[in-house]
């Protein structure tokens, strides 16, 4: 009778995960989002300098970031200062601000290809009919992180949608803002994308419950 071979004679492929860094994906700290801006403006990326700020402000899934329409940022020509969309995850509307700086980029892109209501606002340069994919979206986000002298590997197109939405929860405390301006339907969900421990939130609450007590 022959012993029967132990699972590990039958593995010929590497584990899925080998070389790869598992867990979230950190957010941008202020001075690399600078340091982005400024080799994209240099370098005259005009459509990677709008996606990259829409993508810090809006704070959207990649897959709502891409499928925006002219119609959704803007209103006549001139690039509003919020905007509101649809989630495909959620199905739930979410409204976000955009900033000065980010306005200016939208705008910039949108002189430069002379974009229409109704039209994509970031298109395919293979079907201008079309929206570019996530796929091209996660390619340009590593070679941004690649040019400041950052691994790709380590970051993903979560990086941007928690980024704003961390320095946020960080200056103001406030979970339920983060989570109205990200979408998520529970306040779990928030605490788990950011990152924060649960027992550290309920510390904080009776630290500032204490604290007026003894007032």
């Amino acid at each position: 009778m022959q012993d029967t071979p132990t699972d590990h004679t039958f593995r010929t492929t590497a584990p899925w995960n080998r070389g790869k860094l598992i867990g979230p994906k950190p957010p941008l700290k202020a001075k690399e989002i600078w340091s982005i801006r400024i080799r994209l403006q240099v370098s005259q990326r005009v459509r990677d300098l709008a996606l990259f700020n829409l993508a810090l402000d809006s704070k959207l899934r990649a897959s709502d970031l891409v499928a925006l329409r002219v119609d959704d940022v803007a209103l006549n020509g001139r690039v509003r200062s919020r905007a509101a969309v649809l989630q495909r995850k959620t199905g739930h509307p979410v409204q976000f601000e955009i900033t000065e700086h980010t306005r200016e980029a939208v705008g910039g892109w949108l002189e430069k290809q002379d974009l229409h209501k109704g039209e994509p606002l970031f298109p395919s340069r293979v079907n201008w009919r079309r929206s570019i994919t996530t796929r091209q979206y996660a390619r340009l986000l590593g070679s941004w992180i690649r040019s400041i002298g950052l691994d790709p590997l380590a970051y993903g197109t979560h990086s941007l949608r928690r980024t704003k939405a961390s320095m946020i929860y960080r200056r103001t405390g406030n979970l339920r803002a983060v989570q109205l301006l990200l979408g998520h339907t529970k306040i779990e969900s928030t605490v788990r994308y950011l990152g924060i421990d649960d027992a550290l939130v309920i510390a904080e609450q009776v630290e500032i419950e204490m604290a007026e007590a003894a007032c």
